[in-house]
């Protein structure tokens, strides 16, 4: 048997080739259920996101081809187009790349937490559909333990590298309960989306939404339990805000000083966080001025970005190490799993050679013959045919001057030089 991990990703293919093989849910159950009836396909998971589609497998040695065939004809795409951007990668590589992949290694953002979920949900997927066998059980088991490590012992994720969570990440640090503060969200736009989805998952009390089109701020109010407002509305609302995050495509600034001071006089200066992300800035340099604003711009987070960055890359190298150990300590129960086997056949074939022979003893008992005699028969009998194929292989060894397998016999059976052979 083979371990494939085939597939196609962000650093193999444009995006115009990873949609046409991604999967969308109604397909990854079509096929499972191809895949669970293909001949040369054992075992079997499929993940796909919008970054990769990937199928793992425990295939019969040498059979890539027949999993590459099945993707461009499931996909209805030529197979020279999904040979050229596709990577294979077999046994201990594609060990090493699934738990890569759960430990956001292998992601466009580096150390990013989502995949490891979409790879859980993978794995369910094929356990339903009776597409894992004992080989992908264990090493799904073996991945998600690994990637649990390098969440816990290393800082691959505790550093934010996006704008949107680097501006949350900030708010945490100066607000040290978000569970009693008010954050004014100026934009409706992606990044703005991202930093409405991070606070609410912080916990924020209260988010107010104010876009120049009210529909789309209603929107994604919806969606975060906020509340949208015009951005005519700012100055009815920015005294109530702790948290100010704009990010708007409007030339000039939305947020004036004398607008910042009017609401700080509500205020009666509660001290506010501001943060411009949008570039042109939509709030005034000059509010950095007031006493009780702490104001940062997107150049500010870019700066801590890339510090973070670097610290994720470091996080990085100490994950790969423990990757590394992890794919050894999987191997090595692979091998005793296999091992597994050989001592079940071997302990069932010792089993029936006893019960053979008990049952030829008990019946020489039933005879009438000696019980002394037909016992010592019994353990000649078992000790002699226990040992023949032994015997048989050893002088076979010798004779053909192995002595590796001389040695391992020696080893196995457990004799050393004390025995005089």
């Amino acid at each position: 048997m083979q371990f494939l991990a085939l597939g196609i990703n962000h650093k193999t293919a444009p995006v115009a080739i990873r949609e046409r093989v991604a999967f969308t849910p109604q397909q990854l159950e079509v096929a499972s259920q191809q895949l669970r009836d293909h001949q040369s396909i054992k075992e079997v998971a499929i993940l796909s996101t919008c970054n990769r589609s990937e199928i793992y497998a425990f295939v019969e040695a040498g059979n890539v081809r027949p999993v590459l065939d099945w993707l461009s004809s499931f996909h209805s795409l030529p197979f020279e187009d999904v040979a050229r951007y596709s990577y294979i990668h077999e046994d201990q590589a594609a060990i090493k790349h699934i738990m890569r992949v759960a430990s956001g290694l292998d992601s466009m953002v580096l150390g990013e937490p989502q995949i490891l979920g979409q790879l859980k949900d993978s794995y369910d997927l094929a356990k339903k559909e009776s597409l894992l066998g004992s080989g992908l059980e264990l090493l799904f088991q073996q991945v998600f333990a690994t990637a649990k490590r390098v969440r816990t012992e290393t800082g691959i994720g505790t550093n934010p590298i996006s704008i949107a969570y680097a501006a949350v990440n900030l708010a945490q640090r100066i607000f040290s309960d978000l569970n009693v503060s008010t954050a004014l969200l100026v934009g409706a736009g992606e990044t703005i989306e991202l930093v409405a989805r991070h606070l609410k998952n912080a916990g924020v009390a209260k988010m107010i939404i104010a876009n120049r089109t009210v529909d789309r701020a209603q929107a994604l109010a919806a969606e975060v339990q906020g509340r949208a407002v015009a951005l005519n509305d700012i100055p009815k609302h920015l005294a109530k805000a702790d948290i100010v995050i704009s990010s708007t495509a409007a030339p000039l600034p939305i947020l004036g000083k004398g607008m910042v001071e009017d609401a700080l006089k509500a205020r009666r200066h509660k001290p506010m966080l501001m943060i411009d992300i949008a570039v042109p800035r939509d709030i005034e340099s000059q509010v950095g001025e007031l006493d009780d604003v702490f104001l940062f711009s997107v150049d500010d987070l870019k700066e801590t970005i890339e510090e973070n960055l670097a610290a994720r890359r470091e996080a990085a190298e100490e994950a790969e190490a423990l990757i590394l150990v992890s794919v050894q300590e999987f191997l090595r129960s692979l091998r005793v799993r296999d091992a597994g086997r050989m001592i079940r056949v071997f302990r069932q074939r010792a089993q029936k050679l006893a019960e053979d022979e008990l049952a030829l003893a008990l019946s020489q008992l039933d005879q009438g013959q000696d019980a002394r005699d037909v016992m010592q028969k019994l353990c000649r009998s078992l000790t002699n045919k226990w040992l023949h194929d032994p015997t048989l292989k050893i002088r076979e060894a010798s004779a053909e001057n192995r002595s590796d397998l001389l040695a391992a016999a020696s080893q196995l059976l457990n004799l050393d030089a004390s025995d005089n052979f």
